[in-house]
């Protein structure tokens, strides 16, 4: 009986091309999920808001609303649970594809939202005055480029800074995708980040700290980690990967109690773990079986929602709390936001982004030498 041939090397490192699977409706609830939590965080848990005689409440939410308020406090954790489907979802979308493909899905993915999100806050912010300090002009234009956080000139609205981790991962991504993407080269670029990221705070080189974002790539990488179960398999290796970035995201996860001071260490590490182990079984196909049309939608609503809702939201809370009974205020706003999500989607996103994708794939086709019409 004849020996079964060896694959060779080359075959079994090159870059497989994208997976025709069904779409994971559970990732888009997840999604909206973290999105509502860090929405409800912001209107109603933060420390500066149960604070006497503070700017958008008045008094302490904690006085308003304790249940909400115990509730809220754990928003925060969110933004840890975008930084992990990020990293799932960023792999699986560029498996196959080109560093053009990446860029150009990026910019039209990122910009068109936010672009809108930083004329929208503004002009709240000049409209309902006296709870957050307007930028200059040429500070709000400079965020219109998504980089100001490299420039050291301030955020116009203060969740951008999620958006430069996004993108300093992004950039480390990208060499990956310029070598093409294997299963190999993925786990490599997983434990060298993480080594890089657990020696930068101690290292002395700021420039280091900087491109390896200690305080964020750990949970990149368990999503990382994550989609490469759900693509090739469970294995060790990935267990190990996966329980590396728990224990170290759950240090960050006390830090950030620490400075949120409205939280449990205990109860933010409950939620974390959950929250991992439904990506684990969405990573396995658990939970293939849910299917629902609407979550798609959901999934669609989470950018916009996120970029416009704390600066704008809270100084309508400020200008109306007095109104009306404080939770229905809370339901309001959320649902309002909600459906200017879903416009944003329809009638900013959707448009520009297919605008700026044919001028995109015509500026490289010139580079590239190709006629182009």
């Amino acid at each position: 009986m004849p020996l079964p041939k060896q694959v060779p090397v080359a075959v079994a490192e090159r870059p497989l091309q994208p997976l025709r699977t069904r779409r994971l409706y559970v990732v888009d609830g997840i999604r909206l999920v973290a999105a509502l939590m860090v929405v409800l965080h912001h209107y109603a848990g933060t420390r500066r808001l149960n604070e006497p005689g503070n700017a958008i409440w008045s008094r302490p939410v904690s006085e308003i609303m304790p249940s909400v308020f115990h509730v809220a406090a754990y928003g925060w954790i969110g933004v840890e649970i975008f930084f992990v489907i990020s990293g799932f979802v960023i792999c699986m979308s560029c498996w196959g594809r080109t560093p053009r493909q990446f860029f150009v899905s990026r910019v039209i993915r990122l910009y068109p939202a936010y672009w809108f999100a930083v004329l929208f806050t503004t002009a709240v912010l000049v409209a309902v005055p006296g709870v957050w300090e307007r930028l200059p002009v040429r500070e709000v234009l400079l965020n219109l480029t998504m980089l100001q956080a490299g420039s050291d000139v301030p955020n116009v609205d203060m969740v951008y800074w999620t958006l430069w981790s996004e993108l300093r991962f992004y950039l480390l991504f990208l060499v990956v995708v310029a070598m093409g993407l294997t299963y190999r080269r993925v786990i490599v670029f997983c434990c060298v980040w993480g080594a890089v990221a657990m020696l930068a705070p101690v290292s002395g080189f700021p420039l280091l700290e900087l491109l390896a974002n200690p305080d964020g790539a750990w949970y990149f990488i368990a999503g990382l980690a994550l989609y490469l179960m759900h693509r090739f398999g469970q294995d060790l290796l990935l267990w190990g990967i996966l329980a590396m970035a728990w224990l170290m995201g759950q240090l960050e996860l006390g830090e950030r109690v620490e400075y949120e001071g409205v939280s449990s260490w205990r109860g933010a590490v409950l939620i974390f773990t959950a929250f991992m182990l439904v990506m684990v079984a969405v990573s396995l196909g658990r939970l293939d079986g849910i299917r629902w049309k609407w979550l798609v939608t959901a999934g669609c609503l989470t950018y916009p929602l996120y970029l416009t809702h704390y600066m704008a939201g809270t100084s309508l809370i400020s200008r109306l709390h007095g109104t009306m009974d404080a939770r229905l205020l809370l339901g309001l706003l959320i649902a309002g936001f909600l459906m200017l999500s879903w416009a944003v989607h329809r009638v900013v996103e959707r448009p520009v982004a297919r605008v700026l994708k044919r001028g995109l794939d015509t500026s490289f086709a010139r580079v590239r030498g190709r006629q182009v019409p």
